[in-house]
């Protein structure tokens, strides 16, 4: 058999030097959850996540100077998880004054304004609203 490199008479040494095939194996052994369960822990922790502000959302809260106290969030939340319930996708969320564009699969606000930016009270892309 010809050496490899010089080094090594097979492909099985070069494994077990450059991959370290003990150390993989213990990996192994120390995650016994299947991927299936791991898939389902994080989308539990994901469906009971927050509310989240996308990028833009929370550049217009900030040069809107918008800020929203802890009860006006969680009704924002709250109107969030009833546009859900009813099969909304991209839903508008009024709370008090301010206007929200929620995505709702992703639990995401896309924007938000007052109602001072919004005189003539036109929205677009949504497929329904919740007042609250």
């Amino acid at each position: 058999m010809n050496k490899i490199s010089n080094q090594f008479s097979s492909i099985e040494q070069v494994t077990d030097q450059y991959l370290k095939k003990g150390a993989a194996s213990s990996i192994n052994n120390t995650s016994e959850l299947s991927f299936e369960e791991i898939l389902k822990q994080k989308k539990a922790v994901s469906e009971s996540s927050a509310l989240k502000f996308s990028k833009h959302a929370s550049m217009r809260l900030q040069s809107r100077n918008i800020e929203l106290s802890t009860e006006q969030k969680e009704r924002l939340e709250t109107g969030a998880e009833k546009a859900e319930a009813k099969g909304m996708k991209e839903s508008l969320v009024i709370v008090d004054s301010y206007s929200f564009i929620v995505n709702v699969p992703s639990k995401t606000v896309v924007t938000a304004m007052d109602r001072s930016e919004s005189e003539e009270n036109i929205y677009t892309n949504i497929d329904g609203a919740v007042i609250i």
